[in-house]
């Protein structure tokens, strides 16, 4: 982290973390973009380019050791940030937004700590306890930032940001199963797992096991309860504040939905969702 420049104009700051989002290539890219005036959007792409950061921190290849001696370095950069003296570029230019909008230190440190149990070599999940904790860590405390800097009322964006933050991350866990189990990550709990016969503990093994269908239409049944509260949340929300968490929650539903349709035994086919649907979607939220 020493390795970044620590005299940053803000808009050297700015112009780093709009270069991380570009080459990012994400889904989301469409959906921050909507975001008026533009000082939520510039927060948005902050927001964003941490979550990259850390993200990419516990999935890319190396010693455990150093990841987690990495995001120990940005715990002590939230505590800079927070101090209002960073040093990371993707820091200086979460500044302004943490003043403006009252983002909650907590939730970064969330951030990190999930992003700490994905750096272990092997990782498993205990119970349901668990797993809801590692999904408000991931996936709800992002969500949570994000609702501050959309504008949706403090009680309101939080059970927003718990139900749609555990909605697409049970979604990305059902989606990703083969492609965790070749890190040697297995996310479904081992509580469910053995109240449905399955005692194996290799993640390969568990996704080859016949009952392993079970497990997952279970999980799947609690993601679905999570996107149908998610959508009556949002139905009391104002539209257009909210926009961008609308095309969030029509993507992964669609994705979710053809999970659901193909299933998880045998031949898991990869779903995905075309550029043209998300324009789609996109267009009905009057982005185009």
């Amino acid at each position: 982290m020493s390795d970044h420049p620590t005299d940053l104009s803000e808009k050297e700051a700015r112009d780093y973390v709009n270069d991380v989002v570009r080459r990012s290539g994400s889904s989301f890219i469409a959906a921050m973009r909507i975001l008026r005036p533009p000082e939520k959007r510039t927060a948005m792409f902050g927001i964003y380019a941490f979550c990259r950061e850390v993200d990419d921190i516990a999935d890319e290849p190396g010693e455990e050791s150093a990841k987690r001696a990495a995001l120990a370095g940005w715990r002590k950069e939230i505590d800079q940030l927070f101090k209002g003296i960073p040093t990371h570029p993707i820091a200086m230019a979460l500044v302004r937004p943490v003043a403006d909008y009252g983002l909650e230190k907590r939730d970064f440190l969330d951030l990190i700590e999930g992003m700490d149990m994905d750096a272990s070599d092997t990782l498993r999940i205990a119970d349901m306890e668990q797993l809801n904790l590692y999904c408000d860590r991931v996936a709800c405390a992002v969500g949570r930032l994000c609702c501050r800097i959309f504008g949706a009322e403090e009680e309101s964006g939080d059970l927003l940001a718990h139900n749609l933050g555990m909605a697409l991350q049970l979604t990305n866990i059902l989606r990703d199963l083969d492609e965790d189990a070749e890190l040697d990550r297995l996310y479904l709990p081992s509580e469910l797992l053995d109240r449905y016969g399955i005692t194996e503990t290799d993640p390969k093994a568990v996704l080859a096991h016949p009952n392993m269908e079970k497990v997952c239409r279970h999980l799947a049944q609690i993601a679905g309860k999570s996107f149908e509260d998610a959508e009556v949340i949002l139905g009391v929300c104002d539209r257009y504040t909210m926009r961008p968490a609308f095309i969030m929650m029509e993507i992964y539903r669609l994705i979710f939905k053809r999970l659901c349709d193909r299933g998880w035994a045998g031949d898991r086919v990869p779903v995905k969702v075309s550029n043209l649907q998300k324009f789609w979607i996109a267009f009905r939220h009057g982005i185009f």
